[in-house]
Parts: C-alpha cells; sequence; structure tokens
C-alpha cells in the first residue's frame, strides 16, 4: 500500500486517516497536525523521510503563486529543511489546477440559486486562492477581494484583479520574510472567530477562500450563502449549517465525512503515480480527469 502524509502546523484537532483507492493503487492518506508547533514539524518530516511515497506541507504554504509568477515564504522553508528522499509539496499543484474549476462547478450546480440571490462573490484572500478567485472573476461574477481587510486590517474593498497582481509583487517580497504566524493562523489560533467585515460578507452571495480565512471574521448570521473553499472537516460544516449557509463547495473531495487539504491530495496523486516525484500541471490535470475528481456540493439548508 502506498503511503502520503500531510504534517501540519495547524491544530492536531482537525487530524484523520483514510484509506482510499486512486487509480487502482491502495493509497493510505494521514494528516498530523502538530498545533503551531514548527520544529516538532521539522522532526516529524525528518522521522518519516524516505518512509512515505509522499509528504504534503499542512497548514502552511511554501509559497503563493499569483499570475504564474512564485513567491516564496522564506519562514515556512525550514519546516522541511530535513526532507532529502521524499517527495515534499505543498499543494500548489493541485490548488492551481482543480480550483480554476470551482465557478464553473458552481454555476453547473446551482447556477441557477446564484442568479437569484446575484452572481456576486467575497474573495478573503485573493493571493491565497489565485485560480480560484481568478475562476469567478473570468466566469463574470461581480467581485470584491478582501486582501487589505484580512492581511492588513484595513477596510478597502479591492475590485480589480490588476491591484491583486501589484499588492503580491509590492507585499509579498516583505511579507515572506515575517514569521509565518503573523500572517495566518496557527494552532489553536485556527479556531477562534472574531465577526468582522459583516458588510462584504453579507453583500456576497459566494464567499471564496481557504477555510480559517472564510471562518475568521464570518458574521453569526449566513442565511442563504454559498461557500466556496478548501479543507472542511465536520465541525465546521456543522457551524456552516448552523449559522444558515444554504451551500457548502470544496474544491477537494469529502472522504470519510470530511474534505482533506490540496497539499494532501496533491501528496495522494504522487504516491498513487509511483513516480517518486512532484507532478506537473498537467500530469495533475490528468490524473483528475481519470478520476473523474471534480469539486464537491453539499446542501446544507
Amino acid at each position: 500500500m502506498k503511503r502520503a502524509i500531510s504534517i501540519s502546523i495547524g491544530s492536531s484537532q482537525r487530524d484523520k486517516q483514510v484509506e482510499i483507492d486512486l487509480l487502482g493503487e491502495k493509497v493510505l492518506i494521514e494528516r498530523r497536525g502538530t498545533d503551531g508547533d514548527m520544529e516538532k514539524a521539522a522532526r516529524l518530516y525528518q522521522e518519516l523521510d524516505g518512509k512515505v511515497d509522499a509528504f504534503g506541507v499542512g497548514g502552511t504554504d511554501l509559497g503563493v503563486l499569483v499570475d504564474d509568477r512564485w513567491y516564496p515564504l522564506h519562514s515556512v522553508q525550514s519546516l522541511i529543511r530535513y526532507v532529502q528522499k521524499t517527495p515534499v509539496v505543498d499543494g500548489e499543484g493541485f490548488k492551481n489546477t482543480i480550483e480554476k474549476r470551482v465557478a464553473g462547478f458552481i454555476d453547473r450546480q446551482i447556477g441557477d440559486y446564484v442568479r437569484l440571490k446575484g452572481r456576486k462573490v467575497f474573495i478573503t484572500v485573493g493571493v491565497d486562492r489565485w485560480s480560484m478567485g481568478k475562476s469567478f472573476v473570468d466566469s463574470g461574477y461581480e467581485y470584491v477581494f478582501g486582501d487589505l481587510m484580512f492581511a492588513l486590517n484595513l477596510p478597502f474593498a479591492i475590485r480589480r484583479v490588476s491591484m491583486i497582481k501589484l499588492l503580491a509583487a509590492v507585499l509579498m517580497p516583505v511579507v515572506g520574510r515575517l514569521p509565518f504566524e503573523w500572517v495566518y493562523p496557527t494552532g489553536h489560533e485556527q479556531e477562534k472567530r472574531s465577526p468582522k467585515w459583516e458588510k462584504y460578507y453579507q453583500w456576497a452571495t459566494v464567499i471564496a477562500g481557504d477555510c480559517h480565512y472564510v471562518k475568521r471574521h464570518m458574521p453569526d448570521q449566513m442565511q442563504g450563502k454559498v461557500i466556496a473553499t478548501n479543507t472542511t472537516t465536520p465541525a465546521d460544516v456543522d457551524f456552516f449549517r448552523q449559522i444558515g449557509v444554504k451551500y457548502l463547495v470544496t474544491s477537494t473531495p469529502v472522504l470519510d465525512g470530511r474534505s482533506f487539504g490540496t497539499n494532501m491530495m496533491e501528496a495522494a496523486l504522487i504516491a498513487a503515480s509511483g513516480k517518486g516525484r512532484r507532478l506537473s500541471h498537467a500530469e495533475i490535470s490528468q490524473m483528475l480527469d481519470e478520476l473523474g475528481l471534480q469539486p464537491q456540493l453539499q446542501e446544507l439548508s
């Protein structure tokens, strides 16, 4: 059996292990959280290097890809300093392959509902989910990016894609050298929520982005909204249901009651492929098509 493991600096409360079948290969996928302890994560990579088929970097990214330009997160690189043998990915390939399909999937599955409510999307952090956000822009949605709100706590909506690219070019060389916990919740900080920016949450029909960002400032009432995100746990789904969310769309498939991160799914594809290396975007796209993998839709209310 193949084995892929995601070692995350996120909360251990989200840990899960599932056996799946990918193109005839049995793959054991496992997520392990270290509650924000980056050194513990680094040691786990060292301990398991060469003993598993692929690693996923969870709870963070090694960098972000914006309009084909790569911005490394230097503070995260130390996580994988001991890895010598096992291929390691942060999900960028999977993310920027499957997430460009999200808006089209929503239009096919619940297009009538969205048109009735208004084709408006609030993208929490566009730099982090470039392909997902761009899918809505290219599909003709009215959009607002919340990068300045979520990253810098500034009350300014961004309504132009060119501004996101400019922000990335100006800020990412600096942000990429900051301690990661300054810009993204880690460990138990991921479970905290402080409602804010309600005007934009309520303006939009679809709220899209990383699940931790989506929840971070989400209001207590979200009746009829559509959430488009990545990784969810049963607790996340219950929370969305309780506050009135109508539909939940996850870019990764739901396995045994939860969706795993893009890093976990990309590591699983590497393990199943048997290639022992990172896969190109074209190879990931081909495997997704062969597997019939697509975003998942759940009706919550």
